[in-house]
């Protein structure tokens, strides 16, 4: 009976400790970089007449975590520095242009930069067309997924980014706001006229794009060999679109199949994604770093737990403790609308802490430059693995990377 009690009183004391309670903090939201840089580098940027009203939010308080925010200290996968997408919802470009350009640099050697505006130019021409197919039964947004930029790349190709910056000379910032404005009161008038010539639709589409972006670029100048942006696809960059895999775990959808992951976002429901159980979706984050690959991600950062000040994403105790993180608790934060498809980010590392994983994720939104320029942590964020675990909700990767998952998958 000793020995039971014994056992009893050291179980209760380890959980007990396991269930150190985070604290919250109620913090006025100040301007930050996206107030203090983007907008003050956009053109016609107007100062605000009236003082805004202040705001205030709920948030974790993080003294007491030990949080591992050097760049320096993960282990990683080669990437280009980190770019801003300025005042424009192209994350899902950015990101995954930046994890094709670590892709480049493992299957090549090359280290590249490519255009993120090619592919945004033509993602807008495609929602156009299928705007049309769909008699405007579609979402329009500037938002998509990580899984659109090899959609594009099969059928139109790349460039580097000094062939298509889609920004004027001297302009610092991409501001997409007036021109996305601008399709989307075209199509709405469309849409009302019944208007529904698909030729006509799409140049009108193109002349808008043309206008604020500039035309795209119809060949690749490399070292004086031309090409068109296919042929620098396959022949330089040596990417195969194919090539390349999505993944959800979400379990009312059946396990080890292709599924829809059913956001606004993902406009042409895309079914393509590989719906796994979250030990394996876990599990295939972290392989994949140490096999060589990195991931393009998407998941939710409008929570307590991601401060965009400290530039850390985390669960605390009060949104549910670590040990309770499981399918369940994902599906019910994504079915009721807790969980959102907000951004997507490049994963280029990872950490090890007091036995607990932490993620490095290179950034091009306005959150992860907070700390100003000149500091080691722009344009980065460090995730806790729990935040992954609860808030990441897709990922693209080379199929490579996670081949013992992929034999599970049903054809």
């Amino acid at each position: 009976m000793k020995y039971i009690y014994l056992v009893t009183a050291l179980f209760i004391g380890v959980a007990s400790i396991a269930q150190v309670k985070d604290k919250a903090v109620f913090e006025e939201v100040k301007p930050g970089y996206y107030q203090n840089s983007i907008l003050k580098g956009i053109d016609d940027y107007q100062e605000p007449t009236t003082e805004e009203e202040t705001v205030k939010k709920l948030k974790v308080d993080l003294t007491n975590w030990k949080i591992p925010n050097k760049p320096s200290e993960y282990k990683t996968v080669w990437y280009n520095k980190p770019v801003s997408q300025g005042n424009t919802g192209t994350c899902w470009c950015f990101s995954t242009t930046s994890f094709y350009e670590s892709e480049v640099k493992r299957a090549s050697g090359k280290e590249v930069k490519l255009s993120e505006m090619y592919t945004v130019y033509w993602e807008y021409v495609e929602r156009a067309a299928y705007f049309v197919e769909s008699r405007g039964e579609m979402h329009l947004g500037e938002g998509s997924e990580t899984n659109a930029i090899a959609k594009n790349m099969k059928k139109y190709g790349m460039v580097p980014h000094d062939h298509y910056t889609g920004m004027k000379e001297g302009q610092k910032f991409h501001n997409h706001e007036p021109m996305f404005d601008e399709i989307n009161a075209y199509l709405a008038t469309v849409k009302t006229n019944n208007a529904w010539d698909k030729e006509a639709v799409v140049s009108t589409v193109k002349s808008i794009l043309t206008h604020y972006v500039g035309p795209v670029p119809t060949e690749v100048n490399i070292d004086g060999k031309k090409m068109t942006p296919q042929e620098y696809l396959k022949n330089e960059l040596k990417i195969i679109p194919s090539d390349y895999v999505d993944f959800m775990s979400l379990m009312n959808e059946e396990y080890y199949q292709k599924a829809e992951y059913k956001v606004p976002d993902n406009w042409w429901h895309s079914d393509s994604y590989n719906n796994v159980p979250l030990d394996d979706f876990v599990k295939a984050v972290k392989l994949s770093i140490d096999e060589g690959y990195s991931l393009s991600i998407g998941g939710d950062v409008s929570e307590p737990g991601f401060d965009k000040i400290a530039q850390v994403g985390v669960i605390p105790t009060w949104d549910i403790p670590s040990e309770y993180i499981d399918e369940a608790a994902r599906l019910q934060r994504f079915q009721n609308g807790a969980t959102t498809d907000d951004h997507a980010m490049h994963l280029v590392g990872y950490k090890e802490l007091d036995g607990k994983t932490w993620y490095l994720v290179k950034d091009s939104g306005s959150g992860s430059r907070n700390c100003g320029e000149t500091c080691e942590q722009f344009g980065y964020y460090f995730i806790h693995e729990d935040f992954v675990k609860l808030k990441f909700m897709s990922f693209t990767v080379h199929k490579d990377a996670v081949k013992s998952l992929m034999k599970k998958i049903k054809a």
